[in-house]
């Protein structure tokens, strides 16, 4: 049952306005339903040229069959395959190339449909989005099941099966649920239920669960009521209704004991404590008390588990605590991911110790106070961007009967007292059977809580054969076309919504000439900006990298007078957002705060710059929580693959070849006196910009940075030694070995030019139809074709310094070889192969995506960082098109020709070393030179 659904009746139509009572700020919408049960939401915004449409359907995986398991996600694959008026692969291809994006997703209550346009793609989008909802079940083949199951599966393996924890959900679920229970399986389901789809299974499953009826869709932005209530009723008004699909009535579980299990993990390097306390649905009145409790738990220097096991025990890095409410039940988590070699039996008991604390130490109005004013600044976040605000209407109607209730939601927060809080902690946590796991790195057992009974976990054994897996897209259905009254022909496009650049203004402040840029965008009450300071890690010792991210995170522990504490208390009481890190070229101190609280959160990031603590206890804190995650970042496999693409790149002289983040090794040589030198060096106004976006004015930005400006003294500048970037590689394969790996990640690569060059533009266009996106030529022929991966793309580095080119995917490890030549084949004809026709779809998809890319507050920003980086004009995108335009054929493939030459390429594979890497030795490439996850030669013994 949806709710509402019992108060409206065909055509019947409410307009309304959801408020806060503390702010004039609403979204406003339209609903009616279509004679077929279609629950329609329309929201008008004409801020930017661009229309989302989103579909959820009431369907996920808690409605499929035991021994169906996956097959709601599954479906959501199928359902963007082919359709009877849209020719095949549309909805992937089509869809970019008109500057759009799409996705779909898939959870235990429903799954979503979601696309983004420029509006005048409108038509074609509805035109595509209501024959994929209407008309997709006759155009199902066997040959698409077959290569769809292949594509979920590659999904399953990248995301569960070759990553470290990724086993986590499946082991809590299967004991928090009972077998018959709907949340007792994960969303993508078990690898044999999928295997065993057959097309009936299909068709089944879309006539009882894809009518109009079960679903609820959203369009909102720069549209016309009265004519999108005219286009949607032609478009999806002759979509049949389908059965009555019956509501589930909320699940709870009761627990008869508590339940500890643990699992050897062959990706982790790190040991992890989870408990799951099972606890209440979504819009239960108890969700949003559950909420503040774990904000009160974990989200503070205050909070007992930071206090316990951050602080006093120091078992690890950070804690966190959520509650994660479904349609049928709830739960309250609680994650430890701890130091290297920390017993969990010790940290179970640290958990314990700490909610010992919370009951002891009462927590009053301020600290209540500062959780709703960020929850605050978090509400107009998450309504940032049409698309955000499709979602949350969407999600809301189908699930609750109310597309507004995003503004309940905050409400019935503030409405949050510590007498709630107090009894959900008694009624839920205090006392209650939970499920326990402690997921360790293979072969430390030592480390789990004592008694914890080993998970038991199907794990897929690697096949060798690639044949026995095989599939193609095959021959299109044949069948007859469904008769429809609306003529299902494709719409042709309206008119192109040029891009124009927003209103920038500039400023520099009087003392020291800093120089400001800003965008007033007044369409939510927020602001966000930054202080960027050129240097980062690229002013790094080499010796000692890591030291700009270290003293960025130094910088945020407190200031001369305030303890870590009381400035994360100052700035939460405000509803603000502050953050310092460092990149390769800049440091950047960046912060989004509610308008009305600009001019004390830059008071307070002008104490966080200018009056560093410098506590010797915090740095040491950091230290280890930075040695921590450099470990868990061993676990990764794209992560291997892609840090040690970049050392062979730059060369062991370049400052680039080690992360910005540092090494275990440069960590051990860093002291606080570094971090001291560092900022006295480098943390100078004269190398600073200051960029803000949002609902102020620049005089009031002026205003608000002037005692900055007063206070700030110039540090030293030093200059900064350009280095070699021309580094011989002698050899172009290198093998990573993560034994069992169920696939191998493929990085391809090779250092090509600066953003800066006059030609970045035209290589950063040309690689649109390599690897730009699921219209690119590696996505449509890895996935699409193939089945060998769920995604490949390739991407251009953007920074000062030379950069790379990079193209990479992750495969089926038995397909590793094919892969890997069909990448080395795609790049090598890359410019021989390139159209007439891929120039005007290159042209039309960039300059269309421009209508949306700069949507949100954080897009603004980033313009306005480029200009102030690569010293661009106030009007550069504009003639970045101009200059796109102008582009013919000779163009993209003479740009083409001079950096993408593949005999130039280094390629670097993360997989299983007895099953693949015979078979990459005899590619042509020579024999792979093995190394080790640190990028270190591998002595191989005879």
């Amino acid at each position: 049952m949806r709710y509402l659904k019992l108060f409206f009746v065909a055509h019947i139509s409410i307009i309304s306005g959801c408020q806060t009572d503390s702010t004039n700020f609403s979204i406003d919408y339209e609903k009616f339903t279509l004679e077929n049960g279609l629950e329609v939401i329309l929201h008008e915004d004409h801020s930017d040229p661009i229309v989302a449409v989103a579909t959820v359907m009431h369907v996920g995986s808690n409605r499929e069959k035991t021994g169906r398991t996956g097959f709601a996600h599954f479906f959501e694959h199928m359902s963007f395959n082919d359709s009877e008026n849209v020719p095949r692969g549309a909805n992937r291809k089509m869809i970019p190339e008109w500057g759009g994006t799409r996705n779909g997703g898939t959870w235990n209550d429903g799954t979503i449909y979601y696309e983004v346009v420029p509006k005048d793609a409108f038509d074609k989008i509805l035109w595509i989005d209501s024959d994929r909802f209407g008309y997709m079940i006759k155009t199902v083949t066997e040959e698409a099941l077959e290569r769809e199951k292949q594509v979920v599966k590659n999904e399953k393996r990248e995301r569960v099966d070759n990553a470290p924890y990724g086993f986590t959900n499946e082991i809590i679920i299967k004991n928090l649920y009972p077998p018959d229970h709907p949340y007792s399986w994960t969303v993508i389901g078990e690898l044999e239920d999928l295997q065993s789809a057959e097309l009936v299974d299909v068709k089944e499953f879309y006539e009882t669960y894809y009518g109009a009826a079960n679903a609820s869709l959203v369009i909102a932005g720069d549209i016309d009521i009265a004519e999108t209530k005219a286009k949607v009723m032609q478009w999806f008004g002759e979509i049949r209704k389908g059965p009555v699909v019956q509501s589930l009535a909320p699940m709870p579980v009761n627990l008869v004991g508590s339940k500890s299990l643990y699992f050897e993990d062959n990706f982790a390097k790190l040991p992890e404590l989870r408990m799951v306390f099972p606890t209440v649905e979504e819009y239960h009145p108890d969700v949003q008390a559950l909420n503040v409790l774990s904000a009160l738990l974990d989200d503070s220097k205050k909070a007992p588990f930071y206090k316990i096991i951050v602080q006093d025990k120091k078992l690890a890095p950070a804690v966190s605590s959520y509650q994660s409410s479904k349609e049928l039940a709830g739960e309250f988590v609680i994650q430890v991911r701890a130091n290297v070699g920390v017993d969990l039996d010790s940290v179970k008991k640290a958990i314990d110790e700490a909610f010992e604390l919370f009951e002891k130490e009462e927590f009053g109005d301020k600290e209540l106070q500062k959780i709703k004013a960020e929850s605050e600044t978090s509400l107009y976040r998450s309504i940032e961007t049409i698309l955000d605000k499709a979602y949350s209407l969407v999600n809301d109607n189908e699930y609750v009967g109310d597309p507004g209730y995003v503004m309940k939601r905050a409400d019935l927060i503030n409405k949050v007292t510590r007498e709630d809080v107090l009894r959900v902690y008694h009624k839920y946590i205090k006392g209650q059977p939970y499920v326990m796991t402690s997921f360790v790195p293979y072969g430390q057992t030592s480390l789990i809580v004592a008694g914890a009974i080993k998970a038991e976990v199907f794990q897929e054994q690697i096949v060798a054969n690639i044949e026995n897996e095989e599939v193609s897209q095959g021959d299109e259905a044949v069948y007859d076309k469904t008769p429809t009254i609306f003529d299902r022909s494709e719409p042709e496009l309206s008119k192109l919504p040029l891009f124009e650049m927003p209103d920038v203004w500039i400023e520099n402040l009087t003392n020291t000439g800093i120089r400001m840029y800003g965008i007033e965008n007044n369409e939510i009450p927020l602001v966000t900006f930054d202080i960027t300071l050129e240097g980062g890690h690229r002013r790094d010792r080499t010796e000692k990298s890591g030291t700009s991210v270290l003293l960025a995170d130094l910088m945020m522990e407190g200031t001369a007078s305030k303890t870590p504490m009381e400035l994360e208390e100052a700035i939460g009481l405000l509803g603000a957002s502050i953050n310092i890190y460092s990149t390769n070229e800049e440091i950047r101190i960046s912060a989004t705060c509610l308008a009305k609280n600009f001019e004390a959160t830059v008071s307070l990031i002008t104490e966080v710059l200018l009056y560093p603590r410098w506590d010797q206890g915090e740095y040491d804190r950091l230290i280890q929580k930075r040695r921590t995650q450099l470990k868990g970042n061993e676990s990764n496999p794209t992560n291997i693959a892609y840090r040690n693409l970049t050392k062979l790149l730059y060369g062991p002289d370049h400052i680039y070849a080690t992360s910005a983040n540092g090494t275990l090794e440069t960590l051990e040589k860093l002291t606080i006196d570094d971090l001291i030198d560092y900022y006295e060096k480098n943390i100078s106004y004269t190398l600073a910009t200051i960029h803000v976006v949002g609902a102020i004015k620049s005089d009031q930005v002026v205003k608000a940075f002037e005692p900055l400006d007063k206070k700030w003294k110039i540090g030293e500048r030093p200059l900064i030694e350009k280095v070699n970037t021309i580094h011989n590689i002698d050899q172009k394969l290198y093998f990573i070995d993560v034994p069992g790996a169920k696939q191998s990640v493929i990085f391809v690569g090779k250092l090509v030019l600066s953003a800066s060059d006059a030609s970045f533009n035209k290589l950063s266009f040309a690689n649109e139809i390599l690897g730009g996106g699921s219209s690119g030529r590696l996505f449509q022929t890895l996935r699409i074709e193939k089945g060998y991966t769920y995604g490949a793309y390739s991407f251009l580095g953007e920074s000062k310094e030379v950069s790379p080119f990079v193209a990479y995917s992750s495969v089926r490890a038995n397909a590793t070889s094919e892969a890997m030549e069909i990448i080395e084949d795609l790049i090598r004809n890359y410019s021989k192969t390139f159209t007439d026709e891929e120039v005007g779809i290159t042209q039309n998809k960039l300059i269309k995506s421009n209508a949306g890319s700069y949507e949100s507050l954080s897009a603004k920003l980033n313009l306005l960082r480029n200009m102030s980086k690569y010293k661009k004009s106030l009007t550069y995108l504009e003639e970045d098109q101009n200059e796109l335009m102008n582009m013919t054929l000779t163009d993209f493939r003479s740009v083409i020709d001079q950096y993408l030459v593949e005999d130039e390429m280094v390629y670097v594979v993360v997989g299983d070393k007895e099953s693949q890497l015979s078979n990459l030795n005899k590619l042509g490439k020579g024999i792979a030179v093995e190394l080790d996850k640190d990028g270190n030669r591998m002595i191989l013994k005879d």
